[in-house]
């Protein structure tokens, strides 16, 4: 199976820090290891990796992002319990990447709908993500805000292995207020 790509927002070290605590206290492996939210999945990103001489003008026309953390929450369909986070900026860097990207086909959830989230942890047959859900409650008690200034693509190398850092490109338009 080929690797998988997607573009993302990284939390600060102090708030990735404390994802990761979370998930190693419970233990939590999957693919989320590495805190991010999403803000481009898949469709799109393909292995020839044309798509990666579109980013950098994308990046470089969109302002830092704001990005608020809210309480815990898991999916209604099971398949991950998440901080969602509150970012319009999010969702238009995602519109922007869609319209330069231009995917043949598109997941459901893309789209000026998007949902974005930190996910704490996927769900599996093996992790409770209700336990989990009381558990993150008390460890992420308040909103985190923090504001992101740089995009960062991640690759996961096939099934079983989680996504990481490969490059980041600087936001460089006016700030939002």
């Amino acid at each position: 199976m080929s690797p998988s790509h997607l573009l993302a927002l990284r939390p600060p070290p102090d708030i990735e820090a404390r994802v990761v605590a979370f998930r190693e206290a419970h233990g939590v492996r999957d693919a989320a290891a590495v805190p991010h939210v999403t803000v481009k999945a898949r469709s799109g990103l393909d292995d020839d990796l044309r798509w990666l001489d579109l980013i950098p003008a994308v990046a470089a026309a969109t302002p830092p992002v704001p990005v608020e953390l809210l309480a815990p929450r898991v999916f209604p369909n099971g398949s991950a319990l998440h901080l969602p986070a509150r970012s319009p900026g999010a969702v238009r860097l995602h519109l922007a990447l869609l319209d330069a990207l231009r995917p043949a086909s598109r997941f459901g959830y893309e789209g000026p709908h998007l949902t974005p989230h930190l996910t704490l942890a996927l769900g599996r047959r093996d992790v409770p993500l209700d336990a989990l859900l009381d558990a993150a409650g008390q460890a992420f008690p308040h909103p985190l805000s923090f504001t992101v200034t740089d995009l960062v693509w991640m690759r996961k190398p096939g099934p079983g292995g989680s996504y990481q850092p490969v490059e980041g490109w600087t936001l460089g338009g006016t700030p939002d207020p």
